[in-house]
Order: C-alpha cells, then structure tokens, then sequence
C-alpha cells in the first residue's frame, strides 16, 4: 500500500487523539479544581447557583444556599471555585467598575450627535393623537364616531330581518312537507 492511501487514516487518527487528549486536560483541571474547595469558599454549581461550602465529604459537598439552608451535591455539580473577592461581589451585587473610570452616559441624543436639536426637529418628533390639522369643513371626530355607531346599527337590523325572514320560509317549507307526507300516511 502506498501512504497515498494511508493518509487520510493517519490524519484522522491523529485528530481522534488531539481532542480526546484535550478532553482528559480538561478533566483534570475540572478535578483539580474541585479538590483545591475547602469549607468556606464561594462556589458555583454547574446549574448557575452560588452558594459557600460548609462540609467536603468522599463524593458529596455541603452547600449553604442562603443563610441557615443547607443543600447536599454531588461534587461533579461544582461548576467553578470562585475568588473571596469576585464571590463577595457577585453577592453583594456590586458593580465591577468603581469610580471615575466608569462608562459615560448621556441623558440624551443629542449629545451622541453633538448638534443642537432644532425645533422643526422636536415638531416632528412629537405626535398630537386629539386633532387632526384639516380645514374647518372637516367633519370632527365626534361626529364621524356617531355616524359609523348608526350605519353599523343599520346593517346590524338587516341583518336581524333577513334572518327571521329565512325561518320564516324554512318553517313554512316543514310545514307544507310535513302535510305532504301527513297526507301519504293516512292513505
């Protein structure tokens, strides 16, 4: 056989082994890791709660989820140790960035943009929902609103007639069969 066809054996083999290999590295940090917990760290679990770990047994860790709850997991659920210092901060909820170092953020666009705002500009910006700017022989809304209620009423009313109408014609229609095959039977 040539190594022609041989290669693509060899390269494949040769990725199966880099990432399996990788996989074991990072294994051993994960145990590693949790080895290095002792009673009064911060840790986070792998489902995202933070809690301090009271008691460190074979297989198991005692959490304290909240002050005076205990909780009992698995040591593979620890996701990651945490600092004394980033653990506080999560805790207290403290925001990471302090002093005059912080982002800056304006009140408005108009110092993103750096131009004044004109005032056909804010005009624009603004909607007015009450009045419509029509001539004065527009018909004000009022007005339209009672129109529309009285055109639906009327449609509502047809409706309503055209219905009885249709029994009325379908009673007298079961009315004339019923007679028909009344008058069959009695013969």
């Amino acid at each position: 056989m040539s190594i022609m066809t041989l290669l693509p054996f060899i390269v494949l083999i040769g990725a199966m082994f880099l990432m399996t290999r990788s996989a074991k590295k990072k294994q051993q940090a994960a145990q590693q890791m949790r080895e290095e917990m002792q009673p009064g760290t911060g840790v986070r679990t792998i489902g995202g709660m933070f809690a301090t770990v009271k008691e460190i047994h074979e297989e198991t860790v005692l959490l304290e989820v909240a002050p005076g709850v205990h909780a009992i997991y698995a040591k593979n659920a620890i996701g990651a140790v945490l600092a004394d210092e980033e653990y506080n901060r999560i805790l207290d909820g403290a925001d990471p960035i302090t002093g005059e170092d912080g982002p800056v953020v304006p009140d408005d666009v108009s110092s993103l943009t750096g131009a004044e705002a004109t005032e056909k500009g804010d005009k624009a910006g603004k909607i007015d929902l009450g009045k419509a700017e029509a001539g004065d022989d527009a018909e004000p809304a009022a007005d339209k609103a009672e129109g529309d209620k009285a055109d639906k009423a009327e449609k509502a009313e047809k409706v309503d007639k055209a219905a009885e109408a249709d029994e009325a014609t379908a009673e007298g229609d079961d009315a004339k069969d019923g007679k028909k095959a009344g008058g069959a039977d009695a013969k």
